[in-house]
């Protein structure tokens, strides 16, 4: 339950405050096409996240019955297969295919359902085994090269499974995808720049032409900075976790201003971002000293928001 908690708090700020979640319910013509908007976006999201998901497990089904290569990165593989560390890649190659062979025989076989569970996983660990040893003669053969192959299974699966006017059809799909979530992003983040911090403080009586250019620029501000995160999300291992753990750095932060904004009138507004300066400080030192798990972030910043600034609008009044 304390888990799922931390999760509510991490959905609420999401759905709650999130630029790419508000300017659906902001863009609706009434107040009912915003709601209707909220509640259709929580109807769907839960099975579209479900598909996504099932997806990968069918993914990895498949893999269990049909030969995957033992390093999903191809050129890679090609590469180091071609090199001085030919030999080795191939030795590993030829272990990881027999090993393939007696896992498969062994699950489609009659007596499949006779077979040990321990020999599946004693077999899965073996296999797990040489794809790391896979991967450290890949990174000696090129020391440059990126050792996760994770983000290439979904590819190859697709170059190497599905027909060709399929395959042109789901990239149209990814593309237009990413086209159309990126570009209303940057747009919404270069407009409240352009306008919450730039003419509100510092110049308030331009020409719209000159915000219009001010907002252009802060588009390729806004793009560099995405293009940053994607180049460091390429680091890690699981995706799905970065980037929840992205969100819960400034997420319970964002809902801590929010809720402080509109819930709760005796905290004075003055006194409510020197709090959520001193919170977010707090939460990123937390999330490096590794003290609690990143979910929780989400609940230490917005609980810290709230109280610093009643705190600061006490010592005020005093």
């Amino acid at each position: 339950m304390v888990r799922h908690h931390r999760w509510y708090v991490l959905a609420l700020a999401y759905f709650g405050t999130d630029q790419s979640q508000v300017q659906r319910y902001i863009s609706g013509n009434s107040i009912k096409e915003s709601r209707l908007g909220l509640i259709f976006n929580g109807i769907f999201k839960v099975p579209m996240q479900f598909f996504i998901l099932l997806c990968g497990i069918m993914v990895y089904v498949f893999f269990q019955f049909q030969q995957a290569p033992v390093f999903f990165n191809q050129p890679a593989l090609d590469k180091a297969r071609s090199g001085s560390y030919g030999k080795e890649i191939i030795q590993i190659e030829n272990q990881y295919d027999s090993l393939f062979r007696v896992r498969k025989e062994m699950l489609v076989s009659e007596q499949s359902r006779q077979v040990n569970r321990e020999e599946i996983l004693s077999l899965n660990q073996k296999e797990k085994e040489l794809r790391n040893d896979a991967k450290k003669v890949i990174k000696k053969s090129d020391p440059a090269q990126e050792e996760n192959d994770k983000d290439y299974v979904f590819i190859y699966f697709i170059l190497k499974y599905l027909p060709k006017g399929l395959v042109g059809l789901l990239l149209a799909v990814i593309f237009c995808a990413a086209m159309s979530s990126s570009s209303s992003e940057l747009s919404a983040l270069a407009t409240c720049t352009t306008i919450d911090i730039y003419k509100r403080n510092y110049n308030k009586d331009a020409e719209d032409m000159h915000y219009l250019k001010f907002s252009r620029w802060m588009i390729v501000v806004w793009g560099a900075i995405a293009i940053g995160f994607a180049n460091i999300s390429s680091l890690f291992e699981n995706l799905i976790q970065f980037v929840n753990i992205v969100g819960s750095l400034f997420y319970g932060t964002i809902l801590g201003i929010f809720l402080a904004g509109f819930y709760w009138s005796k905290i004075k507004a003055r006194h409510i971002l020197p709090a959520a300066i001193l919170t977010e400080a707090f939460v990123i030192f937390i999330y490096f000293q590794d003290a609690v798990g990143y979910l929780w972030l989400n609940a230490i910043g917005c609980a810290g928001v709230l109280i610093l600034a009643w705190v600061l609008t006490l010592f005020r009044k005093a």
